[in-house]
């Protein structure tokens, strides 16, 4: 058993300066919303203006538990510098190494909308990721999916990641959370790779991101029940990963 530390809230750094020493140092960091706008040069109302594309999301249909209660889009992005394109869209595939549950299948997601894509911050934020797994992994072309989730309590219980502790097989993940609404739980847990310490706290403020060095880390996210009615947790996931996407 891991000997896990927990946080009523997330560990973040004090100042936006000591993002990537600390992902150096600990494998993953936790930064406020005002710290991702910094850095990442875009305004909050900029991201406010994204959040109701969480409300068109198409089930998945790909829940090898049977469950309803996941939402998604799925997309993918060149990030070069501060060149980011758009790659013609494909589906999402991982190997069993990572995902035992729904690994070594292709899945065919909706791509996000065309106004997020062409958004300038959302290739703003793009760049930014790039040049934060430059600065940790040395500069290259990064090979970005971007996922926009909605997890649900339609099942009377929804599980963010129903694969449990995992890595995604990539260099970079950024965990993005939107919005929560009318839940309990959706606790978000970070495990060294090698050894037995880990990490446990909630993100709730939208716009805070979890950065994950996916070669140290392995991470999950424990299920929700609902308050009220119609309760959800909006995540925005984008992973970045050398040499080409998954399955190519």
């Amino acid at each position: 058993m891991a000997a896990m530390t927990t946080h009523l809230a997330p560990p973040a750094i004090e100042n936006a300066v000591d993002l990537v020493p600390t992902l150096r140092a600990q494998g993953f960091v936790v930064a406020t919303a005002d710290q991702v706008c910094h850095l990442a040069d875009v305004p909050r109302p900029a991201l406010n203006a994204w959040r109701p594309l969480w409300d068109d999301l198409p089930p998945d249909g790909y829940l090898r538990d049977g469950g309803r209660y996941r939402r998604r889009r799925h997309s993918c992005f060149v990030v070069d510098g501060d060149q980011v394109t758009q790659a013609p869209h494909r589906s999402h595939w991982q190997p069993l190494e990572y995902n035992a549950l729904h690994g070594g299948m292709q899945r065919h997601f909706e791509p996000v909308a065309d106004t997020l894509a062409a958004d300038p911050g959302w290739r703003q934020l793009l760049v930014w990721l790039g040049d934060v797994c430059s600065e940790l992994k040395g500069a290259q072309t990064w090979y970005a999916e971007a996922h926009q989730f909605r997890i649900d309590t339609t099942d009377g219980i929804g599980r963010p990641t129903p694969e449990g502790a995992h890595r995604d097989g990539v260099d970079l993940v950024a965990v993005f959370m939107v919005g929560r609404e009318g839940i309990k739980g959706g606790e978000t847990r970070v495990f060294d790779a090698g050894g037995p310490s880990g990490q446990r706290f909630t993100l709730s403020e939208p716009w805070s991101v979890l950065l994950l060095d996916d070669e140290r880390v392995i991470h999950e996210s424990t299920p929700i029940q609902p308050i009220t009615q119609g309760g959800h947790r909006d995540t925005l996931v984008i992973t970045l990963r050398a040499g080409g996407f998954q399955g190519e």
